[in-house]
C-alpha cells in the first residue's frame, strides 16, 4: 500500500485518540499535579503513554472483541477501579484541608516507586481506559486492513505521547498561580471530585448495566 494512503488512517487514529484522552480523567488529573510539582514527570508521562500504546495495540490486534464478551472481567476491574478512585479522592480532599504553596510542596518530593504505583493503578484499574483504547479504538480499527490498520493504531498511540508529555511539562506554565496555597486547595478539591465522580460512574454502570 502506498505510504500516502496510510496518512488518512493515521490521522483518523490520532484525532480519535486525542479526543478520547483529552477528556478530564484520573490519569490527566494525576499527571497535571505531578507536572505542577515537577516530580517524576518524564517517567510518569512515559508510563501513561506506553500503557496507552500497549492497550491500543492490543485492541487493534483484536483483544477488544474478547474483553467485550467477558462481563465478569469487566465487573472485577470496575469494582477494583472504583475502590481505588474513592481512596484517592479521600486523599485529595485531605490535602485540600491543609494546602501548601508550590515551593513548599516541592520540598517534600514523593517517592518514585509510590508515584509509579499510583500511575499504573490509574491506568489499569480504570475500566474507561480499556473501553476507550481496547474496545472503542480497537473496534473502529476494523474499518482498515493491513498497513492502514497499523497506521491507525500508531496515530492513536502518538496522540497519547503528545498529550501526556504536553500536559506534564506544560503544567509548569501554571506555576505562578499555584504559588498560592488557595490554588492548591481548589486543584485538590477538583481532583477529589473528578476521582469520586468517575468512581460513582463506574458503580452506576455496574448497577444499571
Amino acid at each position: 500500500m502506498p505510504s500516502s494512503a496510510l496518512w488518512p488512517a493515521a490521522l483518523s487514529g490520532f484525532l480519535l485518540g486525542a479526543s478520547l484522552i483529552m477528556a478530564i480523567g484520573a490519569q490527566n488529573a494525576f499527571i497535571l499535579r505531578q507536572g505542577l510539582l515537577r516530580q517524576h514527570v518524564f517517567v510518569l508521562s512515559l508510563i501513561c503513554a506506553l500503557s496507552d500504546a500497549l492497550l491500543i495495540a492490543a485492541g487493534v490486534a483484536g483483544l477488544g472483541s474478547l474483553i467485550a464478551t467477558s462481563p465478569m472481567l469487566i465487573n472485577v476491574v470496575t469494582i477494583g477501579g472504583a475502590i481505588f478512585l474513592f481512596s484517592y479522592a479521600v486523599i485529595a480532599f485531605r490535602r485540600a484541608m491543609k494546602p501548601e504553596a508550590l515551593h513548599a510542596a516541592k520540598k517534600g518530593e514523593g517517592s518514585l516507586k509510590a508515584a509509579i504505583a499510583a500511575c499504573l493503578a490509574f491506568t489499569f484499574l480504570n475500566p474507561h481506559v480499556y473501553l476507550d483504547t481496547v474496545v472503542l479504538l480497537g473496534s473502529l480499527s476494523a474499518r482498515y486492513e493491513g498497513s492502514a490498520r497499523a497506521a491507525y493504531g500508531a496515530g492513536a498511540a502518538i496522540a497519547s505521547f503528545v498529550w501526556f508529555f504536553g500536559l506534564g511539562y506544560g503544567a509548569r506554565l501554571l506555576e505562578p498561580i499555584f504559588a498560592r496555597p488557595a490554588a492548591w486547595r481548589v486543584l485538590d478539591v477538583l481532583i477529589g471530585l473528578v476521582m469520586a465522580g468517575i468512581g460513582l460512574s463506574l458503580l452506576g454502570r455496574l448497577a444499571y448495566g
